[in-house]
This record gives structure tokens, sequence and C-alpha cells, in this order.
């Protein structure tokens, strides 16, 4: 994966074996470098979960998963939000997420919010 854009990427749904289980409704931002953690996705029963992004696979057309195991569910999911900013929080115009999960800019790396 090159550089793509985050309004892209949440754009995508989130498949597994073809069959989507949801869509990305958030990114979730570690508090420190500025790293995606992974995203928060709103699934087809209507519940909230986490997918880290460590475990997904950002394709062409999608967010693909090997396993709906990894999506965790709301309980869970809270532990990464209060550990996280939200993308929106950063104020970047057009952030891009770089191959090693990095946000930047054209004008370079996040600046966050709370710095």
């Amino acid at each position: 994966m090159s550089d793509r854009s985050l309004a892209e990427v949440l754009s995508l749904p989130v498949r597994l074996n073809g069959i989507v289980l949801g869509r990305p409704v958030d990114a979730l931002v570690d508090r420190d470098d500025d790293r995606v953690i992974g995203f928060e996705v709103l699934c087809g029963d209507g519940s909230r979960r986490f997918l880290p992004l460590a475990v997904a696979r950002i394709e062409r057309g999608e967010i693909a998963v090997d396993s709906a195991l990894p999506l965790i569910d709301e309980d869970g999911a809270e532990f990464y939000r209060r550990r996280t900013r939200r993308l929106r929080e950063l104020g970047l115009r057009e952030p891009l997420l770089r191959r090693d999960g990095l946000i930047h800019d054209d004008s370079g790396p996040a600046v966050p919010a709370n710095r």
C-alpha cells in the first residue's frame, strides 16, 4: 500500500472473503505519534466495533480482514477510544495514511491538537 487518502480509506467497506462486515466511521490515532491504531467500524448489526490496523489489509476497494474475530466489541473498543484521538481532532485538511500507519498531509507530519 502506498500513501492513501484517509478520506478514501474511510469510505471503503470492511470485508471478510467478499462479505461486507461494516464500514469505518472514524480512524483512531495514537496520542503520541500520529499513527493510526485502527478504525471504529459500524457493523451490519448496528453495533460499533474497533478494528486494529495491524490485522487489516487496505486494498483496492476494501479493507480486508481474514477473520471477524479481530473486530473488538463495544466494551473493548472503549479501551482504545480512551487512549487515542479521533482523526478529526488532528485538524488536517487532507490527511494521508502511510504504509506504516503514520498520518501526514502535504505540509508534513500531523501536528496533534493537544500539543
